[in-house]
């Protein structure tokens, strides 16, 4: 018969698994912290950008990268709030200003793609071409549905900015069809799908998006549709909870040749989503 052990040897045996657990600890900790918070754009969700870079990104580094994933605008906000580590975004002007204003020290560019107009195939508004300027111009004297992200988003920083160079006053009066949605990409180009409607989109959400019906690209390729993203690592001088080490690892990666490679990689029915630019 197997004899039982006596209560004072198994609590001398607890304390010991105790104090080699309490031991431990510090070593399991630095581990269990490696991860990142980057806020980012719709687009690089919704197009399944991440999808494709981060698994590279935690094989090359052993970093995991949480997203938050919103308009430009917010992202920014959630930068200077100290509530990410990275922002991963596209709207330059408002980058150099979050670098301006002390938040990051360094904006990189990583990659660009380009917005394209999208709109019913039969085009009731004429506007079909490579002349986004003269569509928006089209599109304010139509009583067609143009539907807005109105979300202070990079994309709608950008819608602003081409209906200004259109000569379009959305401030003295917004077009008859004209509907802001206050959402991301992908459910703005669903509501503009149950309209039958227009929408600006960048192109590699429109690409990854499933819910087309009978739209398509009207406008594409005015060269005032480029689309530039940039890396930011949040400063720590504002932040100094930041993983800034590990920010900088993420921030270095997307720019170097295996980042760029694995962003140049990323397809979807053979068409390359996003163009790698990293300043070398």
């Amino acid at each position: 018969m197997a004899h039982l052990k006596s209560p004072s040897i198994l609590r001398r045996g607890v304390a010991a698994l105790a104090l080699l657990a309490t031991l431990a600890w510090p070593a399991l900790a630095p581990a269990q912290d490696r991860f990142i918070v980057v806020a980012s754009t719709t687009s690089t969700e919704q197009s399944g950008l991440f999808k494709q870079l981060l698994p590279a990104f935690k094989q090359a580094t052993g970093i995991d990268v949480r997203v938050v994933a919103v308009g430009t605008g917010q992202a920014l906000d959630t930068g200077r709030r100290g509530d990410a580590d990275v922002v991963f975004v596209h709207d330059v002007v408002a980058e150099q200003k979050f670098v301006a204003e002390g938040f990051s020290t360094q904006r990189r560019d990583v990659m660009y793609n380009d917005f394209v107009l999208v709109g019913p195939k039969a085009d009731p508004a004429g506007v079909k071409g490579n002349d986004i300027a003269a569509a928006l111009k089209k599109l304010a004297g139509s009583t067609q549905p143009f539907v807005s992200r109105g979300d202070k988003s990079g994309t709608h920083a950008a819608e602003l900015r081409l209906w200004k160079a259109a000569g379009v006053d959305l401030a003295a009066a917004k077009p008859a069809g004209y509907k802001e949605c206050g959402c991301g990409m992908g459910p703005a180009l669903n509501m503009a799908s149950s309209l039958n409607g227009y929408v600006l989109t960048d192109r590699g959400t429109w690409l990854s998006f499933k819910n087309r019906g009978e739209l398509g690209i009207v406008v594409e390729g005015d060269k005032s549709l480029f689309n530039q993203y940039g890396v930011m690592v949040v400063n720590p001088a504002k932040h100094p909870h930041v993983k800034a080490d590990l920010a900088q690892q993420f921030a270095d990666w997307v720019v170097s040749s295996a980042g760029q490679a694995a962003i140049a990689g990323y397809k979807i029915d053979g068409e390359q989503l996003f163009f790698p630019n990293a300043a070398r």
